[in-house]
């Protein structure tokens, strides 16, 4: 059982001369004292070195060759202490939206761990968020409503700033003549004429196909050329849009030809 409290016996790193301490777990606890008493020594070549140092020797082989060895700080025992992290005062970010997470990385590993151990799911309606296969997005869209008009859209800009003529120009020369800009239907022309702010957040998103479903016996391979087209041009996302009514965003599976693992929603928002 871990006790209450840090026990340190016997401290002789730098200043400090067999100091014994206990140092409650689970507090903020500040060690104050005059310059040269030996605060920096107790804290971070005491306490946070031996911490450390277990962390490390609890590391595969393989793993500590990498790091190197960690020398045992002059102290007789030291009890109770978990691996630590350690922040000194120095300035290591001038991010001011730095955090303890950021700082040491920890962040990263979080992301890493959430991301493959989590089931993320739409915070609008609930619904679980799964990728799909090309042929069940088909199924999906085959699914809905019969004689409702869809859009099938392929989003090339998501909330980036910038006024993106060069990029509306190309996707007329591929043949598209309608855009959803920022949330509204345009023509190609229209939305050259609106000359987008430079420093505003655009998102604008190809309009691939406009088709009812169950209109005609060739909708599934109409729909299945549309969203092969969209995935493309998406980079791995497609959006089916239900005028007046919901949009669903599509990804394939991760590892797909036109996968993006950054997204994987196919819930409706």
């Amino acid at each position: 059982m871990i006790p209450d409290v840090i026990r340190i016996k016997g401290a002789r790193v730098h200043n400090l001369k067999n100091v014994d301490v206990d140092i409650p777990r689970n507090k903020l606890v500040v060690i104050t004292g005059i310059s040269g008493s030996g605060k920096s020594s107790l804290a971070f070549d005491t306490l946070y070195a031996d911490g450390q140092r277990r962390y490390v020797e609890s590391l595969s082989a393989y793993a500590r060759q990498f790091l190197g060895a960690m020398e045992k700080p002059d102290v007789d025992t030291i009890e109770g202490i978990s691996p630590a992290i350690a922040i000194d005062q120095k300035s290591v970010s001038k991010n001011p939206r730095s955090t303890v997470g950021t700082i040491t990385e920890i962040y990263d590993y979080l992301r890493l761990l959430f991301a493959r151990a989590g089931k993320p799911h739409c915070p609008t309606c609930g619904r679980a968020v799964s990728a799909q296969t090309p042929t069940q997005i088909v199924r999906q869209i085959l699914a809905l409503p019969k004689k409702k008009e869809i859009l099938i859209l392929a989003p090339v800009v998501r909330e980036r700033k910038g006024e993106y003529r060069s990029l509306l120009e190309e996707i007329g020369r591929a043949g598209f003549r309608r855009v959803r800009l920022d949330g509204e239907i345009v023509t190609l022309e229209e939305a050259l004429e609106q000359k987008l702010e430079r420093y505003k957040a655009h998102s604008i998103e190809v309009v691939i196909d406009r088709v009812q479903v169950g209109a005609s016996k060739d909708d599934k391979l109409r729909i299945s050329s549309s969203v092969e087209t969209a995935l493309k041009m998406g980079k791995g996302m497609l959006i089916v849009n239900i005028p007046f009514a919901e949009t669903r965003r599509f990804t394939p599976p991760r590892g797909g030809a036109s996968a993006d693992p950054r997204r994987n929603n196919t819930a409706p928002t």
